[in-house]
């Protein structure tokens, strides 16, 4: 298989220079004044507390390329209300069109009915998309380090924290973790799936966390079932633990995030 990430940043790429078009980046901003979206707290939700110390990032996803359609009965605000309900301490929604069926306007219809952080998942790789997400309802933005450069990581680190967004950067190995480190992330994201193969290597926090600076929150993605991998993962230092395709294949999303969390 053609590597996908390649693939889709650059179907990203070519989307994005459609919308610059038909709404330029200075209107786009514009409409931030207008914006009615108060800030929620990213920290505080994806912080392990003594009480709650298995925070759930619940993903909103109806597909993905590996898997294709993942969810046929896709209600995007039912199953962000069910989420909630359940003890989710965010919310991850998918927004990239063409191979994961997602849409931005997911994140403005659940953000009128959630009260918990929302994150804009995509393959950003320019402000705009930053703009795209606060202006859409989003509180923070998934950054892959794998697709961007140590400078291009750095830069949209700065743009998303200066538009009041947290960013969240997701690594996939070593050369990751350092560019994160470089560009000065403090969410750091270890996603257990390797974008080449889809192969998944649980492993991979106990062989990057004692490499993590203290003070970062970390989040576990991928892979995740069972309470007992939150307990283990937790012990080696995770903070918060991204949740979809497992979420997205039960009937009750609310009684799987109460599951999960050891409820």
């Amino acid at each position: 298989m053609a590597n996908i990430l390649d693939e889709i940043i650059e179907k990203t790429k070519d989307d994005l220079e459609k919308r610059k078009k038909d709404l330029p980046e200075d209107l786009l901003g514009r409409s931030l004044s207008m914006n009615p979206f108060m800030p929620r707290d990213v920290i505080k939700a994806l912080k392990t507390e003594k009480d709650d110390p298995y925070k759930i990032i619940s993903e909103v996803k109806k597909a993905s390329p590996s898997k294709g359609i993942i969810r046929e009965d896709f209600e995007p605000i039912s199953i962000a209300t069910e989420y909630e309900a359940g003890g989710a301490n965010a919310i991850s929604i998918l927004t990239e069109p063409h191979y994961f069926k997602g849409d931005l306007d997911y994140l403005t219809s659940i953000r009128r009915h959630t009260n918990i952080p929302l994150l804009r998942k995509d393959f950003i790789v320019d402000r705009y998309q930053l703009i795209e997400a606060l202006v859409y309802g989003a509180d923070f933005a998934l950054l892959i380090a794998k697709a961007l450069s140590k400078d291009e990581l750095k830069t949209l680190i700065n743009d998303a924290r200066h538009l009041g967004l947290e960013p969240l950067v997701e690594i996939h190995d070593k050369e990751d973790l350092k560019k994160s480190i470089f560009a000065g992330a403090d969410i750091i994201g270890i996603n257990h799936r390797n974008l080449d193969t889809f192969e998944m290597d649980m492993d991979l926090c106990s062989k990057l966390i004692p490499m993590i600076p203290n003070g970062k929150i970390i989040v576990a993605e991928s892979g995740i079932t069972e309470h007992e991998q939150l307990q283990e993962l937790h012990k080696q230092g995770v903070d918060s633990f991204l949740i979809g395709e497992h979420f997205m294949r039960q009937d009750s999303v609310k009684k799987a995030v109460e599951k999960i969390k050891g409820k």
